[in-house]
Formats: C-alpha cells, sequence, structure tokens
C-alpha cells in the first residue's frame, strides 16, 4: 500500500494530503495517510483531519477494498479538500510497544517451546495473545514472559524491510500465526527484532526493545485442547 505512511514510519504524528472521495458525508479517503486502519490484531488510530483550521475527528479508520478509509464525526469534508491529518499519538504510541511486545513474546514462545499464535488482539491498556501449548504450565508461561523481559532490556532494534515472498518463506518461524499465511502479494514487509523474530507484518513498531517496557501478566485461561490465553499489560 503505497499510499500508507505509517509502513515506512510509524514514528509519522502529522501529514499533509489531498481527499480523493468521500461517501455518505463521512467515509474519507485520501491520497495518502498516516492513519493506520483497523486489522492483524492492532486497534485503528484515531485523531482529526483538519482543514483549514476546521477539525473533523477521525472516529475510526478501516481498510476497504485495498483503500484505507476514515470515518469522521463531523460532515464537510469534499474531494480536492487539502488536509493536516493528526494522530491520537498517546493512543498509537501504546499501540507500538503493545505490538512489538507481542512479536517479542511470540519469538520466545516460539524458539522455547514450538509455540503457535492462534489469535490476538492489542489495546493500549491490556492486550491478549493466545498459542498453542500441550500442557496449561502457568509456571512456563510465566518463565516464557520473564525470558522476554530479560530480552527487552537489551535495547535491540527493531528493522522494517521488505523481501520477495519465495525468499521470505524459506526463511523458517516467517509466519507464527496458526493456520494464516501472508496475503497474497508478490513483496512481503517484514519486521525483525534482532536476533530474536523475524515475520511478515503490517502494523507499527517501536524503534527499540527499551521503548517497550515490561511485560505483566495480567491473567492467564485455559481456553480448550492445546490453546492458552494470555493477557498482559506494560509497565513503563
Amino acid at each position: 500500500m503505497d499510499n500508507a505512511l505509517y509502513m515506512d514510519d510509524s514514528y509519522l504524528k502529522e501529514f499533509e494530503a489531498t481527499v480523493e472521495s468521500v461517501k455518505d458525508s463521512k467515509y474519507v479517503v485520501l491520497d495518502k495517510t498516516a492513519f493506520y486502519p483497523n486489522g492483524g490484531g492492532q486497534p485503528f488510530d484515531t485523531g482529526a483531519l483538519i482543514r483549514d483550521g476546521e477539525e473533523f475527528p477521525v472516529v475510526f479508520v478501516g481498510k476497504f477494498d485495498g483503500r484505507i478509509s476514515h470515518e469522521v464525526s463531523k460532515e464537510g469534508l469534499k474531494e480536492g479538500d487539502k488536509v493536516h491529518g493528526k494522530l491520537n499519538w498517546e493512543r498509537r504510541y501504546k499501540l507500538m510497544r503493545m505490538h512489538t511486545a507481542a512479536h517479542a513474546l511470540s519469538g520466545v514462545f516460539h524458539a522455547k517451546l514450538g509455540a503457535l499464535i492462534t489469535g490476538n488482539q492489542k489495546d493500549i491498556e491490556v492486550s491478549r495473545m493466545d498459542f498453542s501449548l500441550e500442557e496449561f504450565d502457568r509456571a512456563k508461561v510465566e518463565e516464557m514472559v520473564t525470558l522476554t523481559n530479560e530480552i527487552l532490556k537489551k535495547d535491540l532494534p527493531i528493522k522494517v524491510s521488505y523481501m520477495a515472498k519465495e525468499e521470505a518463506m524459506k526463511i523458517p518461524g516467517m509466519v507464527k500465526l496458526a493456520g494464516t499465511f501472508p496475503p497474497n502479494l508478490t513483496t512481503l514487509r517484514i519486521v525483525e527484532i534482532e536476533g530474536v523474530d523475524m515475520q511478515a507484518d503490517g502494523g507499527t513498531h517501536v524503534k527499540s526493545t527499551k521503548e517497550i517496557g515490561t511485560i505483566e501478566i495480567a491473567k492467564l485461561e485455559n481456553k480448550g485442547k492445546a490453546n492458552r490465553r494470555l493477557y498482559f499489560a506494560l509497565k513503563p
């Protein structure tokens, strides 16, 4: 998605854009955007589109037919308008920290236990990760979280790159989400925590593990045969 500015710069808080279309007076498509659309277990960004000092609050962002649509709570924007986009940065940054923390956790769970991720949902306060594990072993999960926290202290860089899908799929562990495969694309966006995790991903991430903080277990649940659920929060 060439118009998705967050793909190459997750730290972009503001941007200039042109309105390409408006549907039902509230669904706005721009020629480019830094707003992340709901998907991949990461919630949408909020913020505002500003035209000549007038703010149009963005209350939902989704991707439809390959285009990112911004739902605004105020009518008035029209095709051709020049707008200034501004993210709710506090919310976005919390989600970036959560998303990178989830990658670190999945990397450790996969490397140490061979576990695959069966589901996930990030949020600003508490996030969820479901994973395959034959036995519901609370001590083992706590050990994996401790190992992950030790890794986060090392100030490891998070790198974003692009790779031909054919080459990427040859790398062991590239896909850690059970039952899913990367989208039907010839090129994949790869997010790597150096020495810990590498996977195809379209979300937003921090630049270093030191930005994440400490992972704390909020709750553990046994969700049935070989399916376990970890709720976690981040402490600054």
